[in-house]
């Protein structure tokens, strides 16, 4: 799907809590992991043929409105051949499979039993990704070992062959690693993988990272010592991972997958089970699973694969099993009650109150899972499958458009865990007609399964594929080799194979004459074809709904509905009948901005316009546009406008198209429509290809010059939000998305999060009257970077953003700068719904803003993460009382205040006073001592790494030129970030922590259970 289509029909996206400000460095380095990763496998919402994809449990939260996305994960060719490697002949991987063979992978055996996989992928340049995937998850456990597979992944980072106790993350970070993104594990139901992405990888680098992973993974200790460091901190994950989610997540896995291991068995396992932990029972477990023939080393990186080949064999070839391998336990198949319908077989149903959650209904058709033999054939059925899906998913989306019964709702078919093929429908209703809301979704399904798509609806959706999976061959060269890595062992996972981009195109456009009606309408009634169906309803008022009457509704007829068929086959769009922005004018000025080949182009509108043409990244353009004032630009009357526009602004249209307009014109092509709202401006941000530029701009252009105001997208955000409000409540974490922005920015109203009082009292009127003024004023900055032609460029540019109308100077609003908390010991106690042993503790220093101290920023930066990693050490490692807590810091570059250094961990409430006192001697001895040079070097140096990597990308630079066109120090900046990173001395840090780490400007926030004034107080 376009960007356009999938944000319209991902509305249910609006319902999940927003992430938590990040460090300033983040979005810096945002080209490494979030662009790059943006083409082939990582783009799953594009596209279906996706044999990456994990299989999990499924949840209403999880459950895309994409379509079955699974095999044929998309991988890069490099230029260049490698010499074959002695398993090419015959590579595991594809054995009984006639997939095309993706050359650029090279495959081997051990004489032990490992298997490994080994490629040459440039980026980033220099790095290298290895993983290392054990083919057991929690699935794997005994009823007496639940959670074993999960801590042992904690044990084996705590101490093993080559690393001493408690020293594995300094051991990376003096490799360039850094903890927790370039350096990790996650254990899933049915795999444990250990990942590190290796900066700057060289032979002694490369040497010693697979030696200290081998011996994790071959020769850990699984002490008494290491269970009784480690045993604290998974207690502290799973308390973090508690409360209402945690509940349905539970009740999902039970009701869904009753009778069946899946039900029972989460990773994180069970405190029963692990505080009877044993150094000796956990070894029992380690001993079964972690053998040599049991597990698979994948590498790709910027290194010739004979020589990654040679490091395997080197740290893995003397790695004996014992015995033979366990065999893995059975994961069972749903099964339908006895006196079951066999026409619609309804099984178990769940009815969960959970009065902060919003209303959700999830049902699925579950069948058995199967092996299956990864063949063309096979694949071909699963592109009908996806075309099937994202039929009944544009009809849905159409049905909630048109207002009614229920917010969102979408078909998805996942095989989950190796325990079922489900093919899941979510539901949000609207209102406490929960029955008109099911009886309309199953209506539209109903409808998909007596009647066949019409031809131009499967066209539609075969042109939404084609440019899917034609981008991945445009931008092969650019997909980094820890996507690629990743891809790779969830291949193995889902016991499938991977190709590559060309072959995933070719077999697609030679597979278009099997999309037929028929075939789809085939597909359609396979999908919901099963051994049972099961429901889980979460509502927020009990009464409203039985276990009883959700399984009678459930096997209620129901009246197909083919309004949505009709509407479907409305006649497409084109930008050629759209109207003019205004009369094309030329640019005023064009000249280089002395920073590589960027040049900037001037309008006389007070346009202006950064251009980087670069070849090195082809197929790719990105686009991204600010105007107006930010949110620092709204009244306080208005604020409650600000939160709405994510979805109303760009949904409600722009010239003559409406919702369903850009669906279709954007049909086929690769078009975005991102907003987002930053403190002084407001951002469009769109990742587009070069022979889509030209329109891409004219939607942005148009949208702030011909902007078109449909209700339905504002009643629709509307009821999103206050739905989502309640959600707020129900975790320390949730309770900091709603206000820690608001009290960190000193309580200013603007930057609260409006309340379901506010969202009633706003009107479609009042956000037109909002927006229209954002969307005029102020001046635009424009920039275009990636692979696109100049000339053409221009040429658009001239036509879009040059004809729009002069641009007034962004509204001035009195008290336009935010203001700084008042210090404080006296902690600001927030309360939460969730569970009575989950807390949060955050403890802020405000620092500044502006784009004169950028400099000092980034060393602000150095300093937090040498906070971060004491207070880990201290609070995680040492103490148990957290298991993630971090500092970051904040600088908002366009405003002179509101900047803050952060620190903050989830805790238990009795914890509170033990993290305040931690976190202020941090900073006290910061003060007091500046840190060693060994301390200072495992920061800087994976710092001097993750700059490196990003500024291979152009979206690094997007990120730090954003308002260079109107600041033009904001270009010289840019040459010294590496220097404002790296350079720094222990004195430097010490100065920065007294200007802004004493005491006495600190304020306090905890966020405690209902009932519990203050964790700082309790009595211990």
């Amino acid at each position: 799907m376009t960007t356009t289509s999938r944000a319209a029909r991902s509305l249910a996206a609006l319902l999940l809590l927003a992430p938590l400000p990040q460090p300033f460095l983040a979005p810096a380095l945002a080209g490494t992991t979030a662009n790059t990763g943006k083409g082939a496998a990582a783009t799953t919402a594009q596209k279906p043929m996706e044999g990456t994809r994990k299989q999990q449990p499924g949840a209403p939260a999880s459950v895309p409105a994409s379509a079955r996305q699974r095999p044929l994960p998309v991988v890069v060719k490099q230029d260049g051949d490698d010499a074959p490697l002695v398993g090419d002949a015959d590579p595991w991987l594809y054995r009984g499979s006639d997939i095309p063979h993706d050359k650029e992978w090279h495959f081997g055996e051990l004489p032990n039993g490992l298997k490994y996989a080994v490629r040459r992928n440039g980026v980033p340049p220099g790095q290298v990704s290895i993983r290392i995937r054990v083919d057991a998850g929690s699935l794997y456990e005994t009823d007496s070992e639940r959670g074993y597979a999960h801590l042992l992944e904690h044990m084996l980072f705590r101490e093993s062959k080559y690393i001493p106790e408690g020293t594995a993350i300094a051991a990376f970070q003096r490799l360039g690693a850094t903890f927790g993104s370039d350096t990790n594990a996650v254990t899933s139901t049915t795999q444990t993988v250990f990942k590190l992405d290796l900066p700057n990888a060289t032979p002694t680098s490369l040497d010693e990272t697979f030696k200290l992973m081998s011996g994790m993974v071959t020769a850990p200790a699984l002490s008494a010592s290491n269970l009784k460091q480690d045993l604290p901190i998974v207690m502290a994950e799973m308390r973090e991972r508690g409360g209402a989610s945690k509940r349905v997540q539970q009740a999902m896995q039970q009701v869904l997958y009753a009778g069946q291991p899946l039900a029972q068995r989460e990773p994180i396992g069970t405190v029963e089970t692990l505080t009877a932990a044993t150094p000796q029972s956990v070894r029992a477990f380690y001993s079964r699973w972690y053998r040599p023939d049991n597990v698979a080393v994948i590498v790709a990186g910027d290194a010739d694969p004979a020589t990654l080949e040679s490091y395997v064999k080197k740290w893995f070839a003397d790695w004996k099993a014992t015995g033979k391998l366990a065999t893995a336990p059975s994961f069972g198949d749903p099964a339908a009650p006895a006196d079951a319908d066999p026409k619609n077989p309804v099984g178990e149903t769940r009815v969960l109150v959970e009065p902060d959650l919003p209303p959700s209904l999830l049902y699925a058709t579950l069948r058995p899972w199967r092996q299956v033999t990864d063949n063309i054939a096979y694949n071909q059925g699963l592109m009908v499958d996806a075309i099937a899906q994202a039929v009944i998913n544009r009809r849905l989306e159409t049905r909630a458009r048109a207002g009614g019964s229920y917010l969102s709702a979408s078909v998805d078919q996942q095989d989950v865990s190796r325990s079922a093929d489900a093919t899941f429908v979510s539901i949000t209703p609207l209102g406490d007609d929960w029955k008109a809301a099911l009886r309309d979704v199953r209506a539209v399904i109903a409808d998909a399964l007596t009647h066949p798509p019409t031809q131009e609806e499967i066209d539609r959706e075969v042109a939404e594929l084609d440019v899917s999976f034609q981008v991945p061959v445009e931008q092969r060269r650019i997909l980094p080799g820890s996507k690629l890595a990743d891809d790779m062992v969830n291949a193995l996972d889902i016991r499938e194979t991977v190709a590559g981009p060309e072959d995933v195109l070719n077999i697609f456009r030679e597979s278009k004459p099997l999309f037929t009606p028929a075939k789809v309408l085939e597909h359609t009634q396979q999908l919901f074809s099963g051994t049972v169906t099961r429901a889980l309803f979460t509502t927020q008022k009990p009464g409203v709904v039985t276990d009883d009457s959700l399984r009678t509704a459930l096997m209620e007829p129901v009246k197909p509905d083919a309004a949505t068929r009709t509407a479907s086959n409305a006649p497409p769009v084109s930008f050629d009948t759209l109207p003019a922005i205004g009369k094309p004018q030329k640019a005023i000025s064009d000249k280089p901005t002395g920073l590589l080949d960027i040049e900037q182009l001037d309008f006389a509108n007070n346009v202006k316009v950064l251009l980087w043409p670069v070849q090195e990244e082809p197929g790719r353009v990105t686009v991204k546009v600010r105007f107006g004032g930010g949110t620092r630009s709204f009244s306080p009357k208005d604020a409650p406008y600000l939160g709405l526009a994510d979805y109303a602004l760009v949904g409600s249209g722009l010239a003559t198209l409406g919702q369903e307009d850009l669906d279709r014109i954007s049909t086929g092509r690769k078009m975005g429509f991102d907003f987002n709202t930053q403190d002084a401006s407001f951002v469009f941000t769109a990742e587009t290809r070069p022979q889509d530029l030209a329109d891409q701009l004219y939607l942005f252009a148009a949208k702030l010059d011909l902007p078109r105001w449909d209700p339905s997208p504002f009643t629709r955000a509307k009821a999103a939000a206050k739905i989502q409000y309640d959600t707020f409540a129900t975790s320390p974490q949730g309770v900091l998305n709603r206000d820690l922005t608001f009290y960190q920015r000193g309580q200013d109203p603007r930057f609260a999060t409006p309340t379901p009082a506010q969202l009633a009292g706003t009107t479609a009127k009042g956000f037109k009257a909002a927006w229209s003024k954002a969307l005029a004023s102020g001046p635009v900055e424009v920039q275009i970077y990636g692979d696109f032609d100049k000339v053409a460029a221009i040429t658009a540019l001239e036509k879009t953003f040059g004809a729009l109308k002069p641009r007034s100077p962004a509204p001035i609003v009195p008290a336009a700068e935010v203001k700084v908390p008042a210090p404080s010991d006296v902690p600001i106690v927030l309360h939460h719904h969730g569970d009575p042993d989950q807390a949060a503790a955050v403890i802020s220093w405000p620092t500044g803003g502006g784009a004169m101290g950028i400099s000092e920023s980034r060393k602000l930066e150095v300093l937090t993460q040498l906070f971060t990693n004491r207070l880990l050490d201290a609070v995680r490692e040492k103490l148990g009382v957290a298991y993630s807590p971090y500092v970051y810091s904040q600088w908002p570059v366009d405003m002179n205040t509101g900047g803050s250094i952060t620190a903050m961990a989830q805790i238990d409430p009795k914890s509170a006073t033990v993290f305040f006192q931690t976190a202020d001697e941090i900073a006290e001895n910061l003060i007091a001592n500046p840190p060693s040079a060994e301390e200072l070097a495992l920061v800087t140096e994976p710092m001097r790494q993750q700059v490196t990597r990003a500024a291979s990308s152009t979206a690094f630079f997007m990120s730090q030129l954003e308002g260079a066109t109107y600041d033009p120090t904001r270009i010289g900046t840019v040459r010294t970030i590496l220097n404002d990173y790296t350079q720094v001395t222990p004195q430097q840090m010490q100065q920065l922590a007294a200007r802004y780490l004493g005491k006495d400007k600190s304020w306090r926030l905890e966020v405690m259970p209902e009932g519990k004034s203050s964790g700082t107080v309790a009595k211990r």
